[in-house]
Protein backbone atom coordinates (compact mmCIF):
# COMPACT_ATOMS: atom_id res chain seq x y z
CA UNK A 1 0.00 0.00 0.00
CA UNK A 2 1.16 3.42 -1.25
CA UNK A 3 1.38 6.13 2.07
CA UNK A 4 0.53 9.03 0.80
CA UNK A 5 2.96 11.96 1.66
CA UNK A 6 -0.04 13.94 2.84
CA UNK A 7 -3.67 13.17 3.52
CA UNK A 8 -5.56 15.69 1.33
CA UNK A 9 -9.11 14.22 1.46
CA UNK A 10 -10.92 12.95 4.47
CA UNK A 11 -14.03 10.82 4.28
CA UNK A 12 -15.39 10.74 7.63
CA UNK A 13 -19.03 8.15 7.90
CA UNK A 14 -21.56 9.51 10.53
CA UNK A 15 -25.11 8.45 11.06
CA UNK A 16 -27.50 10.55 13.52
CA UNK A 17 -25.61 9.90 16.81
CA UNK A 18 -23.34 11.16 19.55
CA UNK A 19 -20.88 8.53 18.16
CA UNK A 20 -20.68 10.41 14.77
CA UNK A 21 -20.74 13.31 15.99
CA UNK A 22 -17.16 12.70 18.34
CA UNK A 23 -16.14 11.29 14.77
CA UNK A 24 -16.85 14.59 12.96
CA UNK A 25 -15.58 16.59 15.50
CA UNK A 26 -12.34 14.67 15.32
CA UNK A 27 -12.48 14.18 11.58
CA UNK A 28 -12.79 18.47 11.23
CA UNK A 29 -10.30 19.23 13.51
CA UNK A 30 -7.91 17.01 11.74
CA UNK A 31 -8.63 18.02 8.03
CA UNK A 32 -7.74 21.41 9.36
CA UNK A 33 -4.74 20.82 10.86
CA UNK A 34 -3.48 18.67 7.80
CA UNK A 35 -5.52 21.77 5.11
CA UNK A 36 -7.06 18.42 3.89
CA UNK A 37 -10.68 18.68 2.37
CA UNK A 38 -13.61 16.51 4.06
CA UNK A 39 -16.14 14.45 2.61
CA UNK A 40 -19.03 14.04 4.82
CA UNK A 41 -20.94 10.70 4.09
CA UNK A 42 -24.52 9.60 5.39
CA UNK A 43 -25.61 6.07 3.89
CA UNK A 44 -29.66 5.49 4.98
CA UNK A 45 -29.76 1.50 4.42
CA UNK A 46 -33.13 1.11 2.41
CA UNK A 47 -35.43 -1.90 3.76
CA UNK A 48 -36.23 -4.00 0.37
CA UNK A 49 -38.60 -6.86 -0.29
CA UNK A 50 -37.03 -9.82 -0.86
CA UNK A 51 -38.13 -13.70 -1.74
CA UNK A 52 -36.80 -14.92 1.34
CA UNK A 53 -40.21 -12.92 3.49
CA UNK A 54 -42.90 -15.64 4.19
CA UNK A 55 -46.03 -14.26 3.03
CA UNK A 56 -48.99 -15.36 4.72
CA UNK A 57 -52.00 -15.37 2.47
CA UNK A 58 -54.46 -13.88 5.19
CA UNK A 59 -52.47 -10.67 5.40
CA UNK A 60 -51.02 -10.66 1.43
CA UNK A 61 -47.45 -9.75 0.41
CA UNK A 62 -45.38 -7.39 2.39
CA UNK A 63 -45.46 -3.66 1.70
CA UNK A 64 -43.35 -2.33 -0.16
CA UNK A 65 -40.84 0.96 0.57
CA UNK A 66 -42.85 3.92 0.08
CA UNK A 67 -41.52 6.76 -1.90
CA UNK A 68 -42.70 9.65 0.68
CA UNK A 69 -40.99 7.25 3.32
CA UNK A 70 -37.30 7.67 1.26
CA UNK A 71 -38.11 11.22 0.51
CA UNK A 72 -38.66 11.47 4.40
CA UNK A 73 -35.32 10.10 4.89
CA UNK A 74 -33.31 11.98 2.44
CA UNK A 75 -34.58 15.04 4.21
CA UNK A 76 -33.66 14.03 7.55
CA UNK A 77 -30.22 12.95 5.93
CA UNK A 78 -29.14 16.53 4.23
CA UNK A 79 -30.24 17.75 7.43
CA UNK A 80 -28.02 15.87 8.94
CA UNK A 81 -25.12 16.51 6.92
CA UNK A 82 -26.04 20.29 6.99
CA UNK A 83 -26.21 20.53 10.70
CA UNK A 84 -22.66 18.52 10.94
CA UNK A 85 -21.26 20.61 8.26
CA UNK A 86 -22.10 23.94 10.12
CA UNK A 87 -21.66 22.77 13.52
CA UNK A 88 -17.67 21.65 12.74
CA UNK A 89 -16.70 22.95 8.84
CA UNK A 90 -15.75 25.96 9.23
CA UNK A 91 -12.63 26.80 7.50
CA UNK A 92 -13.07 23.15 5.79
CA UNK A 93 -13.61 22.79 1.92
CA UNK A 94 -17.14 19.76 2.40
CA UNK A 95 -18.18 17.54 0.07
CA UNK A 96 -21.63 15.97 1.02
CA UNK A 97 -22.57 12.71 0.04
CA UNK A 98 -25.82 11.04 0.87
CA UNK A 99 -26.33 7.62 -0.81
CA UNK A 100 -28.63 4.95 -0.58
CA UNK A 101 -27.56 1.49 0.49
CA UNK A 102 -25.63 -1.11 2.70
CA UNK A 103 -23.91 1.81 4.80
CA UNK A 104 -20.32 -1.06 4.27
CA UNK A 105 -20.69 -0.34 0.33
CA UNK A 106 -21.65 3.23 0.58
CA UNK A 107 -18.63 3.78 2.85
CA UNK A 108 -16.25 1.92 0.85
CA UNK A 109 -17.93 3.19 -3.06
CA UNK A 110 -17.39 6.38 -1.93
CA UNK A 111 -14.12 6.24 -0.62
CA UNK A 112 -12.87 4.97 -3.77
CA UNK A 113 -14.98 7.13 -5.85
CA UNK A 114 -13.66 10.27 -4.21
CA UNK A 115 -10.30 8.98 -3.69
CA UNK A 116 -9.86 9.31 -0.18
CA UNK A 117 -6.60 9.11 1.65
CA UNK A 118 -7.83 7.94 5.31
CA UNK A 119 -12.05 7.38 6.02
CA UNK A 120 -13.21 8.54 9.80
CA UNK A 121 -15.93 7.15 11.22
CA UNK A 122 -17.24 6.21 15.20
CA UNK A 123 -17.94 3.10 16.85
CA UNK A 124 -20.76 2.50 19.23
CA UNK A 125 -18.82 0.54 21.54
CA UNK A 126 -20.94 -2.49 21.35
CA UNK A 127 -19.30 -5.93 22.52
CA UNK A 128 -20.73 -9.29 23.47
CA UNK A 129 -24.20 -10.47 21.39
CA UNK A 130 -25.13 -6.75 20.77
CA UNK A 131 -21.77 -7.12 19.06
CA UNK A 132 -22.59 -10.31 17.39
CA UNK A 133 -26.04 -9.65 16.15
CA UNK A 134 -25.80 -5.99 14.92
CA UNK A 135 -22.21 -6.34 12.80
CA UNK A 136 -19.84 -3.92 12.88
CA UNK A 137 -19.31 -1.46 10.35
CA UNK A 138 -16.07 0.15 11.66
CA UNK A 139 -14.60 -3.44 11.48
CA UNK A 140 -15.79 -4.20 8.10
CA UNK A 141 -14.58 -1.25 6.53
CA UNK A 142 -11.65 -1.56 7.75
CA UNK A 143 -11.37 -5.06 6.39
CA UNK A 144 -12.18 -4.36 3.05
CA UNK A 145 -11.05 -0.73 2.88
CA UNK A 146 -8.15 0.35 -0.02
CA UNK A 147 -7.10 3.45 2.21
CA UNK A 148 -6.00 3.85 5.89
CA UNK A 149 -9.21 3.58 8.46
CA UNK A 150 -9.10 5.43 11.96
CA UNK A 151 -11.66 4.90 14.33
CA UNK A 152 -12.91 6.93 16.45
CA UNK A 153 -13.77 5.05 20.28
CA UNK A 154 -16.74 5.72 22.19
CA UNK A 155 -15.17 7.60 25.01
CA UNK A 156 -18.27 6.60 27.52
CA UNK A 157 -17.05 3.28 27.56
CA UNK A 158 -15.55 2.37 30.51
CA UNK A 159 -12.54 0.39 31.04
CA UNK A 160 -12.22 -2.82 32.91
CA UNK A 161 -10.05 -2.51 35.96
CA UNK A 162 -7.11 -4.95 35.57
Amino acid sequence: MKIPSQIHKILVAIEDSAYSEIAADYGFALARQLGAEIGLLHANEVPINTPSYTVDPMFGEPPLVMPEMIKIQEEASKSLLDRITNVYGQDCTVSKFLKMGNPIDEILLTANEWDADLIILGTHGRTGLDHFIAGSVAEKVVRKSKCPVLIIPNPGKEKKSE
